[in-house]
């Protein structure tokens, strides 16, 4: 039987359906998903058929993952307690839309940026809208409910990243690939359409000179520092994943579909983690593995680059749903626009160092070819040399959280 919204808990008589509006949100992520794991299964393709270098496929997840996404979570942040949830989620659903199409019928680099603009957009503006709807609705149970939610950013990852391969396999063009984010895409819709949604202030939102008093804060600003690297932990190492371990000896979607749908599991069941060693001591914990797993995918070849893809998994597993339940339990002032802000920085920084990353494999590669390596000797020793610059991030983290676990617990 479904469940209805109040304050306080996801059961009420206030006519609002908290679990239809939360089943959405899920969709809507997916297709935040599919837009992720698809365009990193097809880049190649992409770069095949349009003469791109890999810097150049850089930017092309830039306008994605650095510019349309961080634009909208900081804009939505900015503009929930006017336009609230139900408004928002209707211009990702215009942005998703437009962007897929354009992408479809794209005949050019430029029309290609426009799109992955676009689509960008809408990912950022469902993570505007539904974390601080979620949250609001969950009040009681933020942390484990934003997991539960995020379960759906590498469970679509992982459902993307098999049709990628499947498609590939049977030969079908990358133009189709893209027409299965409508899928997801249309769901959402219909889920949304209708419904009553709750009120910005009806979840707990405050206005936003209180907003940013809140999160004029060290602890808030130490937080975004860190989302910074934890972004880039996960998402620079799995969107470029197909260059990274081309030649390992591992198939890169599956390795791809492997670490997301671990991922999913994870977050899933996040509750019992998050109460017995506290969301700090999650974090921690998550950098460590995240390095060991990284380290090993840069010095391994063949069955083994399975398993470290497995470690990677455990790594980032719980660090964006985590990062987010973090800023509204312990800085709760700073409301939606401090967690849009978070997610925000993140998915900038990810974004900015997308042609960062391509420059990283451009250049190892031309590295090799110098020492006398060519073909797929070289592509392996470009993507291991990558890894070790990905690496760096991660080992600052392990520094930072074990600072912020032992401060937390000094403050207790």
């Amino acid at each position: 039987m479904n469940k209805t919204y109040t304050t306080n808990s996801d059961e009420g008589s206030s006519g609002i359906n908290a679990t239809r509006l939360f089943t959405a949100s899920c969709f809507a992520l997916v297709t935040t998903a599919f837009a992720f794991a698809i365009r990193a299964g097809i880049l190649e393709s992409l770069g095949d058929d349009f003469g791109l270098s890999k810097e150049q496929l850089g930017y092309f997840n830039l306008l994605v993952l650095g510019v349309g996404f961080p634009v909208a979570t900081i804009a939505g942040g900015l503009l929930y307690n006017n336009l609230g949830p139900k408004k928002m989620m209707l211009l990702a659903l215009i942005a998703h839309l437009s962007g897929i199409l354009m992408t479809i019928g794209a005949s050019g680099y430029t029309m290609l940026l426009v799109s992955s603009f676009l689509i960008g957009f809408g990912n950022g503006m469902v993570e505007a809208a539904c974390n601080p709807l979620i949250a609001g609705m969950y009040r009681n149970n933020k942390t484990t409910m934003l997991n539960k939610f995020h379960v759906w950013f590498p469970g679509g990852i992982f459902l993307g990243a098999l049709i990628s391969q499947f498609m590939s396999g049977a030969g079908l063009g990358w133009q189709l690939q893209i027409a299965v984010m409508l899928i997801p895409c249309v769901a959402y819709a219909f889920l949304f359409w209708g419904q009553k949604f709750p009120e910005a202030e009806q979840a707990g939102q405050t206005s936003i000179s209180a907003n940013l008093a809140g999160m004029l804060n060290p602890l808030f600003f130490f937080m975004v520092f860190c989302m910074v690297l934890t972004a880039n932990t996960e998402l620079s190492t799995q969107q470029w994943v197909g260059f990274l371990l081309k030649q390992s000896g591992a198939q890169p979607m599956l390795v791809l579909a492997l670490t997301t749908g671990l991922m999913a599991v994870g977050r899933y069941f996040a509750g019992p983690v998050i109460h017995r060693f506290n969301p700090t001591g999650v974090l921690w914990g998550s950098a460590i593995v995240a390095a060991l797993g990284i380290y090993m995918m840069s010095i391994t070849t063949g069955p083994v680059t399975y398993l470290a893809a497995i470690l990677f998994a455990v790594g980032v597993c719980y660090f964006w749903p985590t990062m987010l339940g973090f800023v509204g339990e312990s800085i709760p002032q700073s409301g939606a626009l401090g967690m849009s802000l978070v997610g925000g920085a993140g998915m900038l920084a990810t974004g900015i160092a997308q042609p960062i990353v391509g420059g990283w494999l451009d250049a190892a590669k031309m590295h090799a070819t110098e020492q006398g390596l060519s073909g797929e000797a070289a592509d392996l020793v470009a993507g291991q040399a990558t890894l070790q610059h990905l690496l760096t991030f991660p080992l600052i983290l392990i520094v930072a959280f074990g600072a912020l676990w032992y401060y937390m617990r000094k403050q207790k």
